[in-house]
């Protein structure tokens, strides 16, 4: 072979060969343990960076947090045994997102957006990343709450009425209805057909996988899959995956929002977020403040809660709700982490223990709770019948104290307790039977009208599975007025008002 022909072909060679420079921040491990590493020689990094351990043939992602001037401290989130010291660590230059598209809806995940239900791989092929960490919107881009999201639970409803782009806390005890409030919720976001059906965020923070298990079970088997995201952290996962959870749970509503959608986040629940946070920061050795608590831990909620808004048309006009939950101990909600969240909510649903033993369920304190939006999320028909039952119930527990030292009372008092008796029957309702709206404002509209006054307390829920019947079998254009024009206008009132007397007067005790 020709000598010179084989030197042209390797100069030609060498000559074709690309350099490229690459500049690579690289540090090192020098301390780990507990899920957070220690990390010396990097530079440039960003607050909240991923960075990358190279643990042999696998790569684990962790997330900066500490920035000190001569380290960096960063929780692992993957399998924090795989990180040994001296170990390489390199940064991305990539600040922490979670990949979204459409094909997250019916899905579980985790915070980083791995599927955990044992379905096929999501395709993130036209998918958007979106940051984890976001600035909330500005006052300019948004609008007043005007839409209601209606929950099906006639009290809430009725009494704290919540809108799309508010923030409603759900307070309380464990194990007195906290989620299966939330689920009743999300089950009748697919029943209302007045409004767009927003996409539904369920958000489990440290809970057994037992029972979110179930829950999905009970979501399937409503029909609410279809369009809800399950976003779980289970009670075995570490610390940094709770802590990113309700983040992770927002940023999915924030793509859904910009694109002029509803979304429904609920949080569940933000205590065990605050408990997550507050073993994080001590492993990162920030000063602990008040019940060892960081000096950021009201920070950490409100630029959560912030997020959640009603959008100006002028900028695409879609909502974020926020539902977040929290979990009181022996019913003080005067503690540091509830009063924290109340304060950045625009109203509580308050459940009572006591209440829930008595067997009132759901257990809604109506004095203690509240909805700062009030009735401007709440439809004309409802606003209707709702003024007068909070006016009504708010006097029946002021009277209520007095009986229980058995004076003699006269008429109207004890009109007034009977009638509020009554009222607190009616707001009972069994677990996953949320009520659609037109027949919530039938029920009330007999209620606050004096059509229950003659009927046994007992006798109530009887009373108004008869009467919604009757209004379904012989009156359904009154009802389906209501549903259409969510007003009592037009001699709808009247017609109502007739037909409960008819049932009243000839068809209850016959049915």
């Amino acid at each position: 072979m020709d000598k010179d022909k084989i030197l042209q072909d390797l100069k030609k060679d060498i000559l074709g060969v690309k350099r490229e420079l690459r500049v690579e921040n690289v540090g090192e491990v020098f301390k780990v343990g507990d899920g957070v590493a220690e990390i010396r020689g990097l530079s440039n990094v960003m607050y909240s960076e991923i960075l990358e351990f190279e643990a042999g043939d696998k790569k684990v992602r962790g997330l900066a947090l500490n920035l000190l001037e001569d380290s960096v401290s960063a929780i692992v989130l993957g399998d924090a045994t795989l990180i040994k010291e001296g170990q390489v660590v390199k940064s991305t230059n990539k600040l922490l997102s979670i990949p979204v598209s459409e094909g997250l809806l019916g899905r579980v995940i985790n915070p980083l957006g791995e599927p955990l239900d044992g379905g096929p791989a999501i395709n993130f092929e036209k998918a958007k990343n979106y940051p984890i960490e976001k600035i909330a919107p500005g006052v300019i881009t948004r609008e007043s709450v005007n839409t209601p999201i209606h929950t099906g639970v006639k009290a809430i409803d009725a009494l704290i009425p919540i809108g799309r782009g508010q923030r409603e806390l759900i307070i309380g005890d464990r194990q007195i209805g906290k989620t299966a409030l939330v689920v009743d919720t999300i089950i009748n976001q697919g029943k209302d057909v007045r409004h767009k059906t927003p996409v539904c965020i369920y958000v489990a923070v440290g809970q057994k996988e037992s029972k979110v298990a179930k829950l999905v079970q009970d979501l399937k088997k409503a029909g609410a899959m279809d369009y809800s995201i399950v976003v779980l952290t289970g009670a075995s996962s570490g610390v940094a995956l709770q802590f990113l959870a309700p983040y992770a749970g927002c940023a999915i509503g924030e793509y859904f929002m910009d694109q002029g959608k509803d979304a429904l986040v609920i949080y569940d629940d933000l205590t065990k977020h605050a408990w997550a946070y507050r073993e994080i920061s001590l492993l990162l050795k920030r000063p602990p403040g008040r019940e060892a608590y960081p000096g950021d831990i009201f920070y950490l909620h409100s630029r959560l809660l912030e997020r959640a808004a009603k959008m100006s048309k002028a900028h695409g006009g879609g909502s974020l709700t926020a539902l977040p939950i929290i979990e009181t101990q022996l019913a003080d909600i005067s503690a540091y982490i509830p009063t924290n969240v109340i304060s950045i909510t625009d109203g509580q649903i308050y459940l009572e223990p006591e209440l829930f033993y008595q067997g009132v369920r759901p257990a809604l304190n109506v004095g203690l709770s509240v909805s700062r939006v009030g009735s401007a999320a709440q439809t004309k028909a409802m606003k209707k019948v709702a003024g007068r039952l909070r006016l009504e119930l708010a006097q029946y527990r002021e009277l209520a104290a007095f009986v229980q030292f058995g004076q003699d009372l006269d008429e109207a008092t004890k009109r007034q307790i009977e009638r509020g008796r009554r009222l607190t029957e009616l707001l009972k309702q069994p677990q996953y039977q949320p009520m659609p709206f037109e027949n919530q404002v039938a029920s009330l509209y007999a209620a606050v009208n004096g059509f229950l006054d003659g009927v046994a307390v007992e006798e109530i829920r009887d009373f108004e599975k008869g009467f919604l019947k009757f209004l379904h079998e012989r009156h359904s254009g009154i009802l389906d007025k209501i549903r259409e024009t969510a007003d009592l206008a037009d001699g709808l009132e009247e017609k109502l008002k007739s037909a409960a007397e008819d049932f009243s007067r000839n068809y209850f005790g016959k049915i």
